[in-house]
């Protein structure tokens, strides 16, 4: 009987993909790989979050990442979700100090990336998370802001749009719940293990992915905790 090689999935991001703040069940990412490698012929994924990572450090590193994950000779990943971006909204220093990475230059970088990827393979996208204003700045140095964040989501989904890669928008979805602030962990930057179930039941039915993995026949299931 020949060998099934199941389609792999490499999850390119921060410290939400690396599941920072979910100590129960290792953040969203972690979630959707156990509940494919439950699922029949499920895709393989690869949770590869660096925490503090932005676009242009993910740019430096995503080949180099992809490659190493063919599991068997001349093999490679069949797809790449990027969930990046929130480091670079950060303002340095003071509420209104320079960006870490200022939205034209964020624009530049995310349409650059994205052409190698889909050289690649199947890119998806997903979009940003709030946070919590009110105990800012994190870590004493970085101001992070619902606006700025909404407008470099607002940047990628352009990105995305132009490029014709699929687009999950994460903000105004999570915080359309009165409960949202509640999903964020005591820093004010990092989800808990609320926050990363939300994402979790999001992209596990997006309908994109769900196509991507060709398990269209779960969409609108019950989501698993």
């Amino acid at each position: 009987m020949p060998l099934t090689i199941p389609r792999k999935l490499i999850v390119l991001g921060d410290s939400g993909v690396y599941g920072y703040g979910d100590p129960e069940e290792g953040g969203w990412c972690e979630r959707l790989r156990r509940h494919w490698m439950g699922l029949p012929d499920g895709p393989v994924l690869y949770p590869l979050g660096v925490r503090g990572d932005g676009l242009e450090r993910v740019a430096g590193r995503w080949q180099a990442e992809f490659l190493a994950r063919g599991e068997l000779r001349r093999q490679q990943p069949q797809g790449i979700l990027l969930s990046v971006g929130l480091n670079d909204t950060a303002r340095v220093g003071r509420r209104d100090g320079r960006p870490q990475l200022d939205p034209e230059a964020f624009l530049f970088a995310i349409k650059q990336l994205l052409n190698p990827l889909k050289a690649s393979g199947p890119v998806l996208v997903m979009g940003l998370t709030p946070v919590d204003e009110a105990v800012m700045p994190y870590a004493d140095v970085l101001w992070y802001s619902i606006e700025q964040i909404r407008r470099y989501e607002g940047l990628l989904e352009e990105a995305c749009m132009e490029a014709d890669v699929p687009f999950l928008p994460l903000l105004d979805k999570l915080m359309a719940d009165p409960c949202w602030l509640q999903w964020i962990g005591p820093d004010g930057l990092h989800l808990n293990s609320d926050g990363h179930l939300r994402i979790y039941e999001q992209v596990r039915q997006w309908p994109a992915l769900l196509e991507w993995a060709d398990l269209q026949s779960l969409a609108g299931a019950t989501p698993l905790n």
